[in-house]
């Protein structure tokens, strides 16, 4: 594909805003490479809270190079700002300028686009809570972001991913229940029982129950086609719907009537946050969102200079200095200091500093683990709620 740029397109820093090069020309020109700290922030407010991600992109960037990396660890969950309003560094860098400055753009990219997926896939999975949530979204973003999108989309919260290469990336099968077009192409009836006859066994069996008449009805014969079908899916168009909680409703009132009790119902097509809760209390016991969560909003990441050859100096509206970030292990609470220490202000616990450093003097720390940056997730988002 002749729009997607590569790893060496990257390292080579095509990549990159054209002012970083020539800022870098007219350093040469000087032979001026002053020792420097810059810090990642994040300037975007009107939010709950954030997940940090793509910590993997960055060190692939900056590994090689002679920088020390500290950060937040993977999956960090994060108010904007502290306790005292000032912004919370998620990752900093040491080390001479002309060694690393040129690559501030695929680093703030890197985390831009990542923690927006993953955190507004924690904000889905904080009101789905402990039902099933399927990442759907892969057609909405170019093809090449798919391990991408549910790679973060994982991280978030999402339980399951619908793309052959998201479930290679974080180890996991790929899931998802049949398309219209198989229907459209054998009819309703003939689509499921072949489905459930060719397709291999542990897979679940969702029937897909809104291409042609009455949801309950279609959901009827699926269940009575498909000897142990696990759910059916309504995916039904907006045009169609009417209310959408009703219609669960409905399909699950009938289910019940018949003996179906265990058949599940998912639901898909355009769901939003604000849908939940009302699809919840409905009876829907499994969520496939899509372009909610893969086109979430990136972060607004900024990176800059706080500190240069030891000197504290950053630019207007920026908070200068060599900074820890600590969090308080009873009301987790966040506080960024210049210090080594600090104790709560809320309730004068030891607070924890919990910048981690990812990479020594070029070397890569930093391991991957997804099902314990996920379970890192999962556990913070208790301490966090969402406005109604």
């Amino acid at each position: 594909m002749r729009n997607i740029a590569s790893y060496e397109d990257i390292a080579n820093l095509k990549t990159t805003d054209i002012y970083f090069l020539r800022a870098r020309d007219v350093l040469e020109n000087l032979n001026f490479n002053p020792r420097v700290i810059m810090e990642v922030t994040s300037s975007t407010r009107n939010v709950p809270w954030i997940v940090l991600s793509g910590i993997d992109d960055v060190v692939t960037i900056l590994e090689g190079k002679d920088v020390d990396v500290y950060s937040l660890p993977e999956g960090t969950v994060f108010p904007p700002r502290d306790i005292r309003g000032i912004p919370i560094p998620v990752l900093k860098v040491s080390g001479k300028y002309l060694d690393f400055g040129m690559y501030e753009t695929p680093i703030l990219g890197s985390l831009s686009q990542a923690s927006g997926i993953a955190t507004k896939a924690s904000y889905f999975k904080k009101k789905v809570g402990n039902l099933p949530l399927i990442s759907f979204g892969i057609r909405r973003m170019h093809p090449s972001l798919a391990p991408l999108i549910d790679r973060n989309a994982f991280i978030g919260g999402c339980d399951k991913v619908s793309s052959i290469i998201g479930a290679e990336r974080i180890g996991k099968k790929a899931e998802g229940t049949m398309p219209h077009s198989l229907l459209l192409l054998l009819g309703e009836e003939r689509g499921w029982k072949m489905y459930d006859q060719v397709v291999e066994k542990g897979t679940m069996r969702v029937a897909l129950v809104d291409t042609y008449g009455d949801e309950k009805e279609a959901s009827i014969r699926a269940a009575k086609t498909i000897k142990g079908l696990d759910a059916v899916r309504l995916d039904t168009p907006s045009s169609r719907r009417g209310n959408f909680p009703d219609i669960v409703r409905e399909v699950r009132w009938e289910l019940d009537r018949r003996g179906f009790r265990n058949v599940g119902i998912i639901v898909s097509g355009g769901i939003r946050e604000e849908d939940i809760e009302a699809l919840k209390e409905a009876g829907a016991t499994g969520f496939g969102v899509g372009t909610a969560i893969s086109s979430a909003s990136a972060i607004d990441f900024a990176m800059d200079i706080v500190q240069i050859e030891g000197e504290d100096k950053t630019k207007k509206g920026k908070f200068s200095g060599n900074k820890n970030v600590f969090r308080c292990p009873e009301c987790h609470s966040f506080l960024v200091s210049t210090e080594k220490e600090e104790n709560c202000p809320r309730d004068g616990k030891r607070m924890e500093n919990v910048m981690v450093k990812m990479i020594d003097r070029g070397k890569a720390l930093y391991r991957e683990d997804l099902e314990g940056t996920r379970n890192y997730v999962l556990e913070q988002l208790g301490w966090y709620e969402l406005s109604s």
